[in-house]
């Protein structure tokens, strides 16, 4: 029998009471040493507990890996604390969250590392502009990482993954899309490595393995997620062989036993952008064979598609649950979507965070 978006589903050890995630969304809202602001965030979240399961934002296990001005890390003892009141807004709630951990490598700029080099798989730089304190600024040539120094890497993650139980998260999810970090590793147009994190597909998905291994030996495996985004170019990354690149990943974090996957692909519709990109998921879906979440740009009438097909056990949200904390009761009833103001996805403030309205307040 096909799945619904609610139907209840296990993630690992998370028992979520319907198919609809919130997927993680860069917010800010952090302040000094990347601290969360408790309140803000609490509210934030605690409004979004209905969904299946929320993935909080991408948060820094670094310093060296985090590059966005006000956001969130988890590394010091100070961001520990200010991230366990959110959780427990949440669970009081009656919701589940994990943390999404995340290094940015080439993508952080060294007005965040006291002007030192960013570090990538290689010696490139990425497009575009750094997002800084001081404005936009563009990137700076990253340095390739020593061999000697993956083993550091790989600690952050696990150090990160530790805090985050600690601060009362139901588990993690490892960032190994977008263009950061292990994307960085993973992609061959970003990779140019000699040794055994280079040239072969086998060698460039080794970082993200190692990562994955390591922080299911320190939580579990059943607390461990990852994402991948197996959807063209991103932020400078791309892959001449993404179909072999992404399965090969895949079928390897399958043999790990990660609680699930998550992938942020090309629009179930169309196009990525302007390139004929085909969707990599129904290859994966052969491969990896737990619950396999999908991503981007979906319309309760797709989601239902991909859950109805087999392809999908569960769609995350992203943008919608900007402006909709609702989200869920909203797809249920087909009540119509606030639209979202993307001049406040960024600000310091409650203005566009957690203002918006429930269906509730607009019947009163």
């Amino acid at each position: 029998m096909s799945s619904t978006l609610f139907d209840p589903i296990d993630l690992g050890s998370i028992k979520a009471p319907n198919r609809i995630l919130m997927a993680p969304l860069t917010r800010g809202r952090s302040v000094g040493e990347h601290v969360p602001i408790t309140e803000l965030k609490a509210e934030y979240y605690g409004q979004r507990a209905s969904a299946g399961l929320i993935i909080a934002e991408a948060t820094g296990i670094s310093q060296e890996g985090l590059g966005w001005p006000s956001a969130p890390g988890i590394w010091s003892e100070e961001q520990v604390a200010a991230w366990k009141p959110v959780t427990d807004e949440v669970h009081k709630r009656g919701g589940r969250i994990i943390l999404q951990l995340w290094h940015m490598g080439r993508l952080v700029h060294p007005d965040f590392l006291g002007g030192a080099e960013p570090v990538s798989s290689s010696a490139t730089t990425a497009p575009g502009l750094a997002h800084t304190a001081e404005g936009k600024k563009d990137y700076t040539e990253a340095r390739a990482l020593e061999t000697s120094e993956i083993p550091r890497v790989v600690a952050d993650y696990v150090h990160a993954a530790k805090n985050a139980i600690a601060a009362g998260f139901d588990g993690v999810q490892i960032h190994g899309a977008n263009g950061y970090l292990i994307d960085q590793f993973l992609r061959d147009n970003a990779n140019f490595r000699t040794d055994e994190y280079g040239g072969s597909i086998e060698n460039r998905i080794r970082l993200l393995c190692e990562v994955t291994q390591a922080v299911v030996d320190a939580v579990g495996a059943d607390r461990t997620s990852v994402r991948l985004s197996p959807n063209g170019e991103t932020q400078g990354c791309d892959d001449s062989d993404p179909v072999a690149l992404f399965t090969a990943a895949a079928a390897a974090l399958q043999e790990i036993g990660i609680a699930f996957l998550e992938l942020r692909e090309v629009k179930p519709y169309g196009n990525f952008g302007q390139t004929e990109v085909p969707r990599v998921s129904p290859e994966i879906r052969k491969v990896f064979h737990g619950p396999l979440v999908l991503n981007q740009e979906y319309t309760k009438e797709l989601a239902d598609a991909d859950l109805a097909s087999g392809l999908a056990d569960a769609i995350s949200f992203g943008r919608p649950y900007i402006s909709n904390p609702d989200l869920a009761e909203r797809l249920r009833t087909g009540a119509e979507l606030t639209p979202d103001n993307f001049k406040t996805w960024y600000s310091p403030g409650a203005e566009g965070y957690t203002d918006y309205p429930f269906l509730q307040s607009l019947d009163a």
